[in-house]
């Protein structure tokens, strides 16, 4: 009888001769910004940071809207029913009257992904102690992956990509690492990252090759 290997990966399907397209949801919260006062600057971070961070080709799906409950809840789930497999946020988790995201996102959640805020809050506290000020939660809703994010574009790339030292190394993980591993074990795309702006983890047993 043939035994298998814990870490043998050839149970795992080839990956396609050229990283998957897949579809991300970017979704920035701002009455102002939703009205037209200022232009909005964290669509184009989003956008900007996770074209350099992947490899595979991405089909954004936008929403620029104001910071109302419902309103941003509805676009989750239309997002998400979308085909997107992730859906990250920017805007409206502080403490303000107005600061409704992390209520909106947790109203449509399957299941909450604590760890996601806690090192968001973790990798904002080298830079600012009014990091503990900041709500943002993770959420899982049928097979996609929701992030609510800071709401300033140095912020967003500090959280998703982490701290490096002087000489390069990586010093504190940031979030991004764990995305392409949560998204496979919900049934997502394989999302192949570029080491050098955000290397993704999998365990060996995950990790998939080129035929």
């Amino acid at each position: 009888m043939t035994t298998t290997s814990s870490t043998d990966t050839s149970a795992l399907p080839a990956l396609p001769a050229t990283p998957e397209r897949v579809k991300i949801g970017v979704v920035s919260i701002s009455d102002r910004a939703s009205s037209g006062v200022y232009v909005d600057k964290g669509l184009p971070a989003l956008k900007e940071w996770l074209g350099a961070a992947l490899h595979n080709p991405i089909d954004f799906v936008e929403r620029l809207i104001p910071d109302e409950q419902d309103g941003i809840s509805a676009a989750l789930i239309d997002l998400v029913d979308a085909g997107c497999s992730l859906v990250l946020t920017t805007g409206g988790t502080g403490p303000a009257p107005r600061d409704v995201t992390p209520e909106a996102t947790l109203a449509v959640a399957d299941k909450e992904m604590p760890g996601f805020g806690e090192q968001m809050r973790q990798i904002s506290l080298a830079f600012v102690p009014t990091a503990i000020l900041s709500r943002q939660v993770a959420v899982i809703r049928g097979k996609s992956l929701i992030i609510n994010l800071p709401g300033q574009p140095k912020a967003i790339a500090e959280t998703l990509q982490g701290l490096k030292a002087a000489d390069g190394t990586q010093k504190v993980n940031g979030i991004f690492a764990a995305v392409p591993y949560c998204i496979d074990l919900i049934g997502g795309p394989y999302l192949e990252t570029r080491d050098e702006v955000c290397k993704g983890f999998r365990p060996k047993t995950a990790i998939r090759t080129r035929a």
